[in-house]
């Protein structure tokens, strides 16, 4: 009988496309995948066209923040608990793996006792959500090294899983797509899914200086895209996903936020960047966080936010491409800039591990009736 995982992770980008390359390894070995969501999320698409069973139920988001919403929203978190506890008792899971965001909470809740839950946190420090999550789990999974301090025993320390597809990237092709004939570096900017109104910006208040010495692949968010901007050598997009590897290919040099799930890929690629982090005010400091091990070890730059005007900008752009080939050597170097296989290995013996109850690797399902694992 194929074992079962179900997969969660959700309100941006950065919580789901990870979740894409265990996916896809799985589902070749033969794994049933399914996954549970929120009801209108990023995740809901990104899954659907890969026709996978989706399951959507009601979540609140955890804030650190004052909102009238934060009065409602717990009863949310509450519904959506007893909506997966419901799912998860019908598809009767082997294991759960939750890649964070707030829809997780009630997902690794609800699962709770019943499948070995296994969870991963991106970021240098867990969020609020992977904090909650962690007191439920059975292994937390974590990027940094630096990371394994902050969650205990249930810690180990994998990498980031990254798509397999990132590695297929065609540059020819990329520069075909932007309509671009290869003579000037390429700069790509990516703003994360959401987009990024102060990196946006400052861009095209440079992008005079920028178009002199680049050819420009702007990745500024959906609804973000500025037509009166267009011109010879700056291409726009709202989102891409089928794209992205042949961008990622063409480009040079990155200009990124510092979400931990943009800055591995960039690793893995060995793209020379420079991050412009969220700021404090905007965030609760994870990609500063993020951003300074990766300027420690020499495999970016970093440009803050409250110095990121467009002079700075075209300077620190500047040079980060006649450095890049140090950055490019510095990153070949490092070994766990990919975790998919480590990752994987994590879920693999999760879904193996015996059921706690009638203590059998394998049964039907009538076997077990209180099916708790």
């Amino acid at each position: 009988m194929a074992k079962t995982i179900l997969f969660t992770g959700g309100g941006s980008a950065g919580h789901v496309t990870p979740n894409l390359a265990l996916i896809e390894r799985l589902r070749k070995e033969g794994y049933t995948i399914q996954y549970m969501g929120s009801q209108d999320g990023i995740e809901r698409d990104l899954i659907e066209d890969l026709r996978i069973p989706y399951h959507a139920i009601p979540c609140g988001k955890l804030r650190r923040y004052f909102s009238w919403k934060n009065f409602t929203d717990p009863f949310r978190v509450v519904a959506g608990v007893f909506a997966a506890r419901r799912i998860v008792r019908q598809i009767k899971p082997d294991a759960v793996f939750s890649k964070g965001g707030f829809v997780s909470v009630p997902v690794v809740i609800g699962a709770h006792g019943r499948a070995p839950i296994v969870i991963h946190e991106s970021d240098y420090t867990p969020g609020l959500a992977n904090r909650v999550a962690g007191r439920f789990a059975d292994t937390v999974c974590v990027t940094f090294e630096d990371t394994l301090s902050s969650v205990g025993a249930k810690g180990v320390f994998t990498g980031t899983p990254i798509r397999p597809a990132l590695y297929e990237g065609d540059a020819k092709r990329g520069l075909n797509l932007a309509a671009f004939d290869g003579e000037k570096p390429v700069l790509l900017i990516m703003g994360g899914s959401l987009g990024a109104k102060a990196v946006n910006d400052t861009v095209r208040a440079a992008l005079p200086r920028l178009l002199r010495a680049f050819d420009v692949i702007h990745l500024c968010g959906r609804g973000k895209v500025d037509d009166a901007a267009a011109c010879a050598g700056y291409r726009q997009y709202e989102y891409v996903t089928k794209e992205l590897p042949d961008l990622f290919a063409c480009a040079d040099v990155v200009l990124s936020r510092a979400g931990a799930n943009a800055v591995f890929e960039l690793l893995a690629l060995c793209k020379p960047a420079l991050l412009v982090p969220l700021p404090r005010s905007a965030s609760r400091g994870d990609q500063l966080l993020n951003a300074g091990y990766f300027a420690r070890k020499g495999y970016a730059m970093v440009l803050e936010q409250e110095q990121l005007t467009p002079d700075t900008l075209v300077d620190a752009l500047g040079d980060l491409y006649h450095r890049r080939l140090s950055f490019i050597s510095t990153m070949s170097h490092e070994e766990k800039a990919d975790g998919t296989d480590e990752v994987l290995a994590v879920i693999r013996k999760a879904a193996e591990a015996p059921c706690a109850t009638c203590r059998k690797h394998t049964h039907d399902p009538g076997d077990c009736p209180k099916q708790t694992r």
